[in-house]
């Protein structure tokens, strides 16, 4: 039996995208209602699913589905994650703590709620 945490407890937002901002990458506030790309150990605040004209809709809350970093790949259960790079998360002491509950290790991809 398969099961699917998608849609669960999702919470999207509008904020103001910086240039650069694209779907399916995490995202950090970096104004009064503005995002833009994570660098190296930033903190995310969500991922952008939806990007147009200089709007992101950022999900808050709930189930996605990440790239990890190999150098540093998190494990399943809480723990801290941040960002490898503008578009990949990685295991970090620091980090914010998420809840991963899947990994692929052949897509290199892992499921966390948010």
């Amino acid at each position: 039996m398969e099961i699917s945490l998608n849609g669960f407890n999702e919470s999207i937002a509008t904020f103001e995208a910086e240039e650069g901002v694209t779907a399916g990458m995490p995202v950090k506030i970096t104004g009064n209602g503005k995002v833009g790309k994570c660098g190296k150990s930033d903190n995310f605040c969500g991922i952008a699913v939806n990007v147009r004209d200089e709007f992101a809709a950022v999900q808050l809350g709930g189930y996605v589905r990440l790239p990890y970093a190999e150098s540093t790949p998190p494990k399943i259960g809480y723990q801290g994650i941040g960002c490898a790079d503008d578009t990949k998360i990685e295991a970090e002491e620091n980090g914010r703590i998420i809840l991963i509950t899947d990994i692929d290790t052949v897509d290199k991809t892992c499921g966390m709620i948010l």
